[in-house]
């Protein structure tokens, strides 16, 4: 077993978790439930995603690069015009509210 990452909470732990089980990633996280001990006090206790098999530690690397890396942004997609029907959609959709046909490449 390898250690991946360390999330901020258990949310990001089980997001990850369940994102890298999508590309057949198989891991575990530990710590989870370590920060309810703690109580009131200050500590810095966060679970921590570790790897079942070793092999997979570069695939998981580039898995945690997408998982972490910031929502590419349509606001600044250019309208465009549907092929099928003619109607003017807006950028950030891809496909035609009109006649459902998908945004051309």
């Amino acid at each position: 077993m390898r250690r991946l990452y360390q999330a901020r909470d258990r949310i990001e732990a089980q997001l990850l978790l369940d994102f890298l089980d999508r590309h057949l990633i198989r891991s575990v996280v530990l710590g989870d439930f370590l920060a309810g001990a703690a109580g009131e006090l200050p500590a810095d206790i966060c679970p921590t995603l570790w790897l079942i098999d070793d092999q997979d530690l570069d695939r998981a690397h580039e898995v945690l690069t997408r998982f972490l890396a910031p929502p590419q942004s349509s606001l600044d997609a250019a309208p465009w015009h549907c092929a099928a029907c003619g109607e003017q959609i807006e950028g950030d959709f891809d496909r035609c509210w009109n006649c459902g046909r998908v945004r051309p490449e």
